[in-house]
């Protein structure tokens, strides 16, 4: 299966070989793959999971302990992105009320718009031509 070969190339999981050259993988590795899907649906990265699992032992699965512990600091996270939500869904009912899609104010289309202090027109195009 290519996930479970992806996730063992980058170190979430391990499996040992056969003598006909099989992967084969621990019961443990059931539980980890778990947490995995678990911490992804959360929204965590490959990278953030790999470092959660790196403090947990390699030889039994997380148990419920472990998940606690490296769970709790994703509380914050959740509840960050319900908030973010919550304003996308307030957005949303604004933006259906005047369906103006403005690139100068609308904050779907142009959320956090950082570039707006540089002034108008295609500055990133201009200076990437002119590096040329």
């Amino acid at each position: 299966m290519p996930t479970l070969r992806y996730y063992e190339q980058r170190g979430l999981i391990a499996s040992v070989r056969s003598t006909g050259n099989q992967r084969q993988y621990q019961r443990s590795v059931l539980r980890r793959l778990a947490f995995i899907a678990a911490a992804q649906r959360v929204g965590l990265s490959l990278e953030q999971i790999s470092t959660a699992l790196a403090a947990l032992p390699t030889d039994r699965a997380p148990s419920q302990r472990d998940w606690t512990r490296l769970s709790s600091p994703w509380r914050q996270l959740v509840a960050d992105r319900i908030r973010e939500l919550e304003a996308l869904q307030n957005d949303l009912d604004g933006c259906i009320g005047c369906g103006c899609l403005s690139l100068t104010r609308c904050s779907l289309f142009n959320p956090e718009d950082s570039a707006a202090a540089e002034g108008t027109g295609s500055r990133w195009l201009r200076r990437a031509q002119e590096k040329r």
